[in-house]
């Protein structure tokens, strides 16, 4: 009779898969503390975080980990995620990209670059305001 010591079936997730490039949807569980009335109620949600993994760092194992990067609102957010915790309800793998590194720190530079060349571009398809002088009209007095 197995003991079960974690709610994670461990080898369900080291066989994903996950790798550098994937594009994942990791459901996370919430859980607040809401107090009412000198009551404590614990209300727990789930919340998904969609993006690109960047790296995923120890392998199989108990510390295993992998890092999900998206952009919100030009803002790059970047969390670590590991592997076998029982926060993680479900991990989805939405696509998957064949890249020639183990890890894509340099995404985050490139991501930049983008951003920066969409403003300077954005900045001189402006239409530059023109002072343009009305002719008076003369009066009779």
């Amino acid at each position: 009779m197995p003991i079960t010591i974690s709610s994670v079936n461990i080898e369900e997730r080291k066989n994903l898969g996950l790798r550098a490039g994937d594009t994942v949807r990791v459901w996370q569980k919430i859980t607040d503390r809401v107090v009412e009335k000198d009551k404590v109620k614990e209300k727990s949600r789930l919340q998904a975080f969609e993006g690109l993994i960047l790296a995923r760092k120890h392998g199989g194992e108990a510390g295993g980990t992998f890092t999900v990067r998206k952009v919100i609102d030009g803002v790059g957010v970047e969390r670590i995620f590991p592997l076998f915790t029982p926060t993680i309800d479900k991990i989805e793998i939405l696509k998957r990209a064949k890249v020639r590194r183990a890890k894509l720190y340099h995404i985050r530079e490139k991501a930049t670059k983008e951003i920066r060349k969409a403003m300077r571009h954005e900045r001189s398809t402006k239409p530059e305001s023109k002072v343009v002088e009305v002719p008076k009209t003369e009066t009779k007095e």
